[in-house]
């Protein structure tokens, strides 16, 4: 049976932080506040540093500046309307799960960010995991209705972990 997180260290400082336990604990948190099985589905977190997440920003969005998070869902779950919720997907089976998609988190903009917001590093980087997920789910923040509703479900995952709302 596959995993529910594939995690790829390709930065070192990741796996001393623990990335993929930290990975792990925050996508079993979003699937079950979203009612999602925890078997049939998958994604991959791939922890890098700026470097590289800035050339994937630039092959993938035009551009090539680091930035903290980026996802790459293998379907498109979105809603076409504003303020409906994203569609949940089917699982697959659990020998054959339904990947999700890719996630990258970029180790230098991560701890900057946190250092800048006097929070721990490792709740910084699970809520940006948690962030990546819902991308990967369909949830964006382009509209307002939609950011509204995706910052809601950010912070009500992150309270069931016993984190502080990151937009209050």
């Amino acid at each position: 049976m596959e995993p529910l997180v594939d995690t790829v260290i390709e930065d070192p400082r990741w796996a001393a932080l623990g990335l993929g336990p930290l990975a792990y604990r925050a996508v079993e948190a979003t699937f079950v506040h979203l009612g999602l099985p925890q078997v049939g589905l998958t994604l991959c977190v791939m922890g890098c540093d700026d470097a590289r997440i800035a050339v994937l920003n630039g092959d993938f969005r035009a551009k090539p500046v680091p930035t903290n998070v980026l996802s790459w869902p293998s379907c498109d779950f979105s809603a076409q309307i504003e303020g409906d919720a994203p569609q949940p997907p089917d699982a697959g089976a659990p020998d054959d799960p339904e990947s999700l998609g890719d996630i990258a988190i970029a180790y230098q903009t991560c701890t900057q960010e946190a250092q800048a917001a006097d929070k721990p590093m490792a709740d910084h980087v699970t809520h940006l995991i948690v962030h990546g997920v819902l991308h990967l789910l369909g949830y964006d923040h382009v509209r307002d209705g939609d950011a509204a509703r995706m910052e809601a479900v950010e912070a009500a995952i992150l309270a069931s972990l016993g984190l502080s709302d990151p937009y209050s």
